[in-house]
């Protein structure tokens, strides 16, 4: 099993910069379009802003909702996570894509309850880049600042002076192809580790529950509370 996780952590970061490359516009409007729907709402998922005061209102404290957020969502990512998951390779095509559109959706409306709780303001184009910026993960994060290719952590991104344009692009396909990498990694583990397709559905459940969990770790390090308006 050890050996199929490499294999697809290998191949899953392989293919997802070749995958961003090939439309980097497209890829870029299409993770911008899933952080919109997360924060104003879609079906039966609450804008970010209603879910987060939804949670404040139930435990009358913001750390205490944040907690119930992050547990919420990893619930949430696990659900998306099996399902998504379960099958053969005959099936990877079709649910690897909606598992990186279901697990962009689930962390991006759990990190805009996160910041809305801390004082940010979802609406603001500097906050929405530093959710998308805490997509990626601490680890990958630091990764990409000693690189020079991001300004700054999740916090300085969304307390800067002025909104990057350019930057909006590149961090939206960075993290498409984190998720990308991830979904087809986690994909490729389940099936060939074990040839058994339901197998598949808990290794997606499994990490994308813990996927989840971490990022919200990291966005409620990250986030210092500030007065909320």
């Amino acid at each position: 099993m050890g050996y199929a996780k490499n294999a697809g952590k290998k191949v899953g970061r392989n293919l997802a910069p070749k995958v961003t490359k090939m439309a980097p516009d497209a890829t870029a409007a299409v993770i911008h379009q899933i952080l919109d729907r997360a924060i104003k709402g879609v079906g039966r998922l609450p804008g970010a802003v209603a879910g987060a005061e939804r949670r404040l209102a139930d435990y009358g404290d913001a750390e205490k909702a944040i907690h119930a957020v992050v547990e919420r969502h990893v619930r949430y990512a696990g659900a998306q996570g099996f399902l998504t998951n379960l099958g053969g390779l005959v099936t990877m095509t079709v649910t690897v894509p909606a598992n990186i559109s279901g697990l962009a959706l689930v962390e991006c409306h759990m990190v805009a309850e996160i910041v809305h709780l801390r004082g940010y303001d979802v609406d603001d184009p500097r906050v929405r880049s530093a959710i998308l910026v805490s997509l990626l993960g601490e680890e990958e994060v630091l990764a990409l600042i000693k690189q020079k290719k991001l300004p700054g952590t999740p916090t300085e991104i969304a307390t800067s002076a002025i909104h990057d344009e350019v930057l909006t692009k590149v961090v939206a396909n960075e993290v498409a192809a984190a998720l990308i990498g991830r979904a087809a990694g986690k994909r490729l583990a389940g099936v060939v580790g074990r040839r058994i397709p339901v197998m598949g559905g808990v290794v997606g459940a499994s990490a994308d529950g813990y996927a989840t969990w971490k990022i919200g770790r990291y966005v409620g390090r990250e986030f210092l509370p500030r007065k909320r308006r």
